[in-house]
């Protein structure tokens, strides 16, 4: 997108909307508050009269982009793949909007399109036997480790892109590093060949499968708790 800004003259005058579109199309990995006043052509301060900081530019901007994410959720499902799928499909949207892992990995739901985006996978949840309670507690421990594998996999993709040959490199001394190891290098020689969307799926099918082994429909949140409160203490 050009800048508007002038080289003389009145500073444009400007709204919401208009910092919105500036900052979704510089994108959240790139959103600042110096980067959306040169979009507009204005200055900083004119920004500060919109939005609350740095905070409120990201909130502004990144619940706008997250109101685009709409669940979607198959009655056929069981809880298992219920939970895969609302896992998978929040990966996929957050990968597709770079910068958002981020965005959500610091506070999640922070505005109202988080809230609605946790408030349908509640509901998904609940018509499948659990709790209001209880679906806060899985759905937002499901979208906690998916938001957290996603950020990993976004930073991977940064370093791919700003040094592909080096980042290549390392991956080559650390996998001879585990060949070469006594103890690793044998079990290493016998896996699997994985791409990351099999092990994304390995990683995630676990995690789900012990989420609703300690957390079950019906389970009360404070025998939960307590049941991990206990084995904490056992370690």
């Amino acid at each position: 997108m050009a800048s508007t800004a002038r080289s003389g003259g009145r500073t444009p005058r400007i709204g919401t909307r208009d910092i919105v579109r500036a900052g979704r199309a510089l994108g959240m990995s790139e959103l600042s508050v110096k980067a959306v006043a040169a979009e507009l052509g204005v200055t900083a301060a004119a920004l500060y009269r919109h939005v609350d900081g740095r905070w409120g530019l990201e909130r502004l901007v990144g619940e706008s982009i997250l109101a685009d994410l709409v669940l979607h959720d198959d009655p056929r499902h069981g809880l298992e793949p219920h939970l895969l799928s609302f896992a998978s499909q929040l990966r996929a949207f957050t990968l597709d909007h770079p910068g958002m892992a981020r965005y959500l990995q610091v506070l999640f739901p922070r505005g109202e399109a988080g809230r609605q985006v946790l408030s349908a996978e509640v509901e998904a949840l609940i018509r499948r036997g659990y709790t209001p309670e209880g679906a806060v507690v899985v759905s937002g421990a499901v979208a906690s480790l998916t938001i957290a594998m996603a950020a990993s996999e976004e930073y991977g993709v940064a370093m791919e892109r700003e040094d592909a040959g080096g980042l290549d490199r390392e991956r080559r001394a650390a996998t001879a590093g585990v060949e070469l190891d006594e103890g690793l290098g044998a079990a290493h020689a016998v896996l699997p060949q994985m791409g990351r969307p099999e092990y994304v799926r390995l990683v995630l099918t676990g995690a789900i499968r012990g989420v609703l082994g300690v957390a079950p429909p019906g389970r009360p949140v404070a025998d939960v708790i307590a049941d991990l409160a206990t084995t904490q203490k056992e370690l």
